[in-house]
């Protein structure tokens, strides 16, 4: 009975010896395989793909301007350089719209006030320059002319401490930038192109033009045909 025992327990291991040397043999790749492996492996190695999925060979030029401190401090002088040059172009650019801006802000208002300084004219040339003294009433009338006069004068000197200039172009040479010829005329006292009659003064704020002075201008006589 104990033979038969041992038999049985001989018989099982053998089994399972069998059994193990199968799982081994499955799990082991075959020399071909290994072969492959390997020499895809070293393939792979040597073959790198980059972001884009390029073949690459493993080279970078850009690392090594990277790990260059010599090219970063120039690229970062470079940079701060034109960081500084577009800061200052913005702060002169700023500056100058603040002059511009405190210069020319009453340009509307000086347009129309302008037309009192007219008014103030012509009411002034409507009185008589020469005046009875004996006479009351032209004594009054002569009050009210100096009165205007004054006012004119303040007027002016107003218009001048804000900028604003009058124009008054008669005999100047005619400046298509500040002066609009309503006609011309001939005349033998001036030359071709000369200012001869101011029909209503013309204004400017600093160097800008206010409203210009209508004029007319001396053109050249035409010479007898002969006939």
């Amino acid at each position: 009975m104990n033979d038969d025992k041992d038999h049985q327990t001989n018989a099982g291991s053998a089994s399972l010896a069998r059994r193990r040397d199968e799982v081994l043999s499955e799990d082991e790749p075959s020399g071909t395989e290994l072969a492959n492996d390997s020499s895809t492996k070293g393939v792979d190695e040597h073959i790198a793909t980059d972001g884009d999925g390029a073949i690459s060979d493993g080279s970078n030029d850009e690392d090594g301007v990277k790990d260059d401190p010599e090219a970063n401090a120039e690229a970062l002088k470079d940079q701060l350089l034109r960081a500084l040059a577009e800061t200052e172009n913005l702060r002169k650019r700023a500056k100058r719209e603040r002059e511009e801006a405190a210069k020319y802000a009453i340009t509307s208002l000086a347009r129309d006030i302008v037309s009192a300084a007219d008014n103030l004219q012509r009411a002034l040339e409507s009185v008589p320059t020469e005046l009875a003294e004996s006479d009351e009433s032209d004594a009054r009338i002569g009050s009210l002319r100096d009165g205007i006069e004054m006012t004119r004068q303040e007027f002016e000197t107003v218009l001048a401490r804000h900028g604003i200039e009058r124009l008054e172009p008669l005999g100047e040479t005619f400046d298509h930038n500040f002066h609009q010829a309503m006609f011309e005329v001939e005349h033998e006292e001036y030359s071709a192109g000369t200012v001869v009659q101011v029909l209503q003064a013309g204004y400017r704020i600093h160097d800008r033009l206010l409203r210009p002075a209508m004029v007319g201008v001396a053109k050249k006589a035409q010479e007898p045909s002969d006939l």
